[in-house]
């Protein structure tokens, strides 16, 4: 309603000062060409009213509609309303490169289908066409036994079992919810996809619906495999999706216990969009399944983080160790280890204790702390919070548990070999 009120308002402006034209030409040349310039057309109907009066109403008449609809309009969605004032539906048109290269010829319900986005993830192929919540135009394919890796899915009219379902949808401009249709037989496709790093697929599809869905797409397409972005060669954590959550939990885990040898379980499903989170995380750390409450907050430069996380990076992995090299060490080393124990207080570091606390149990450690101070006892193991617990014994039969962040501390030392 608030469209058409609006449409109406227009056209009985612009009928007026047409109208108003028309008779300026009939006065004289010389006032028809001049009141085809904006300044001088309000000139006209101040010096010829009567000639010119019933242009100007028709224009007025037009402004009732006009500001009703405007009204309505703001009411029901003023975001759109400013979208409109504010010509930012000019802006479109110059929409910057796309971030995949997608180049289909053909249409979608008998429309030209150009999609921006693409991916393939969980089996499911999608095509979308604009930014909205809502796609334009959008298509889908529900693969079955998607493995990692190539893609080929040959379907022939005839075929009956096994067959992908394929969805199309759009949504016109006067309709709030799109519209769609499905079909899982009678349909050609062709779809032939390679890995392309660091997580796109790169192929072509050939699609043809039934002569009464007016579809029918063929040409190159390049996806996603999941819902990591990548920007100047890094993964952008700014992107709201699940697999930038479990990259960023991976990788503070990995730094937080000192080990590569992380694998998130389970990561609960989230809500986008979201600034802060508080999950529970199933991981296994090192062989050992554990279960740790983590708060996740995104900042604007920064991305997806956990709030005070401080953990040093891993040191770089050491290349590969020649076969005949890597026996004559394994000789030595065995010949060492008969003459003499090794000595653990070589190596020890905090980044060390961290990674294997199983090889330093029960054994004396001194803490030098960043505050100051000096605690000594026998370490007890890692708590569940990250914290570093030692345990010292008193004269007589009590004792004294001490917990340390590794931001506590300066420096630890292992004072048994």
């Amino acid at each position: 309603m608030d469209a058409l009120l609006i449409l109406g308002g227009l056209l009985l402006i612009i009928a007026g000062l047409v109208w108003m034209i028309m008779l300026a030409f009939g006065t004289s040349l010389l006032w028809g060409f001049g009141s085809l310039l904006p300044p001088l057309t309000l000139i006209y109907p101040l010096r010829h009213w009567r000639t010119a009066r019933k242009a100007v109403f028709l224009s007025a008449l037009g402004i009732i509609p006009l500001i009703v609809g405007l009204t309505l309009l703001a009411s029901e969605d003023s975001q759109r309303l400013e979208a409109i004032v504010g010509l930012k539906w000019l802006e479109q048109a110059q929409s910057g490169p796309a971030e995949l290269d997608i180049r289909l010829v053909g249409e979608l319900n008998g429309q030209p289908f150009q999609p921006l986005q693409g991916e393939l993830i969980d089996g499911v192929l999608s095509l979308r066409e604009g930014q909205d919540f809502f796609a334009r135009r959008e298509l889908s394919i529900s693969l079955q036994d998607v493995q990692e890796g190539a893609v080929r899915v040959d379907v022939l009219p005839t075929d009956a079992e096994g067959v992908p379902e394929v969805e199309i949808s759009w949504l016109l401009p006067e309709q709030e919810l799109p519209e769609a249709r499905r079909l899982n037989r009678g349909y050609t496709l062709h779809l032939q996809l390679e890995p392309k790093a660091p997580n796109l697929l790169v192929g072509n599809l050939h699609l043809v619906l039934p002569p009464r869905f007016k579809t029918s797409l063929s040409g190159h397409v390049e996806v996603f495999s999941n819902g990591l972005r990548y920007r100047d060669g890094r993964i952008d954590r700014s992107v709201d999706s699940n697999d930038t959550l479990a990259h960023v939990i991976e990788d503070y885990l990995q730094r937080r216990f000192a080990t590569r040898v992380v694998k998130l379980e389970h990561l609960p499903q989230v809500n986008f969009p979201a600034s802060e989170l508080d999950l529970e995380i199933e991981a296994n750390i090192d062989g050992e399944p554990q279960t740790l409450p983590l708060r996740l907050s995104k900042q604007a430069e920064r991305g997806w983080l956990v709030p005070g996380d401080r953990f040093p990076a891993l040191p770089p992995i050491e290349p590969a160790v020649p076969a005949p090299q890597l026996a004559q060490t394994n000789e030595a080393a065995s010949v060492e280890r008969v003459s003499r124990p090794v000595d653990r207080r070589l190596r020890f570091s905090m980044q060390r204790l961290l990674g294997n606390p199983g090889n330093y149990r029960n054994l004396a450690v001194r803490v030098h702390l960043a505050r100051g101070g000096i605690a000594e006892g026998r370490f007890i193991g890692i708590s569940p919070e990250g914290l570093i617990e030692i345990r010292r014994t008193m004269k007589g039969a009590g004792g004294a548990s001490f917990a340390f962040s590794p931001q506590e501390i300066e420096r630890i030392e292992l004072l048994e070999p």
